[in-house]
């Protein structure tokens, strides 16, 4: 992770700062269009999977909008903004009084990334509002990603959302839109954000210097750039294989490869895999799930799901009451050697 840019994977760029969007030019022409149109919706909420570009997205667009500030002047089409411009320079540097970014905050205290975005972030938007209210300028609000809101934040939000001032803009990103409030989804125009094609993955990788990785780094990573770093700067395709041999051992091999395992996601610094493991580890159990359904075995894929929402429970106790990771993880890697499973 980036010291000055906490929550950036090793090998990504900062998307404030990211020139280049690949895979999603018809995102981009309708954001244009609608904007120009002069009735573009105040809040859009960009929906699709972690590490697909949707804040790179969110900031060109803003960047666009600043750069713009008339819609009936603005261009028919979203251009990659100049590093040099004044717009550019502010939002990258964070000192733009027209673009506020919301996302989870660090912790004095212990230096790391808190697990939520906080009621007290969320009120800075409305101090944000206020005094910029005399501008007549675009106010623009990204939360990145609403899906780390808790429930105090994401009311907060919604209570702007509800009544948004004059030439405010909200880009809401959402890895999984189903966990949001309804109410928020709502008062948002969704914008659906497809994986890449292997084409625009390959392009993106090109783009941050990491190309000839061949096709088994773009098919493990399922159209993300962010799960291609995870593969290659964190270990990711080691910790899939060592999964599977968890998954093919029995007796104290099984019990060795848990423990080798256990140890290599609870180090230090070890969030960013960890949540990679934890992933994978949900994407096997739901696809088990859905084979499982088709062919006819209803008994065992209704297991599989309830082991699947039992994990997810327990993995937010451990984290809430801060739980030792090595014997987390260690139960659930028993739990999925369970015969029947």
């Amino acid at each position: 992770m980036s010291e000055e840019r906490p929550g950036l994977l090793d090998g990504a760029i900062w998307p404030a700062e990211n020139t280049r969007l690949f895979g999603h030019e018809e995102a981009e022409a309708f954001l244009a269009q609608s904007y120009r149109s002069g009735k573009g919706h105040h809040a859009i909420l960009i929906e699709g999977p972690e590490g697909i570009g949707k804040a790179t997205l969110a900031f060109r667009f803003a960047n666009h909008v600043l750069s713009y500030p008339d819609p009936e002047t603005a261009p028919e089409t979203i251009g990659d903004p100049h590093p040099d411009s004044a717009v550019s320079r502010q939002i990258v540097s964070g000192a733009s009084h027209n673009l506020l970014h919301l996302a989870r905050p660090v912790d004095e205290k212990t230096g790391k990334v808190k697990s939520a975005i906080t009621v007290d972030e969320v009120r800075r938007a409305g101090k944000f509002f206020s005094q910029t209210s005399g501008t007549g300028n675009w106010r623009i609000v990204i939360i990145d990603p609403a899906d780390d809101m808790n429930r105090n934040a994401a009311n907060a939000i919604l209570k702007i959302l509800e009544e948004p001032p004059k030439r405010a803009l909200f880009l809401v990103m959402s890895h999984a839109p189903g966990r949001l409030l309804p109410t928020i989804r709502s008062r948002c125009l969704p914008l659906k954000l497809s994986p890449l094609s292997d084409d625009a993955l390959a392009a993106a990788l090109d783009h941050l210097g990491i190309s000839g990785e061949g096709g088994a780094v773009l098919a493990a990573a399922k159209g993300s750039v962010g799960e291609a770093l995870k593969l290659l700067n964190y270990g990711g395709g080691e910790i899939i294989a060592a999964y599977g041999e968890v998954l093919s051992a029995e007796g104290p091999a099984a019990r060795k490869a848990m423990h080798r395992l256990a140890d290599a996601l609870s180090g230090k610094e070890s969030d960013t895999i960890f949540d990679f493991f934890v992933s994978h580890v949900g994407d096997d159990i739901m696809n088990r799930a859905r084979v499982a359904a088709g062919e006819g075995q209803i008994a065992a894929a209704e297991r599989l799901a309830r082991l699947y929402s039992e994990i997810t429970e327990r993995l937010t106790i451990s984290d809430a009451y801060n739980l030792d990771r090595k014997q987390t993880i260690i139960s659930i890697l028993s739990d999925i050697k369970q015969p029947g499973l």
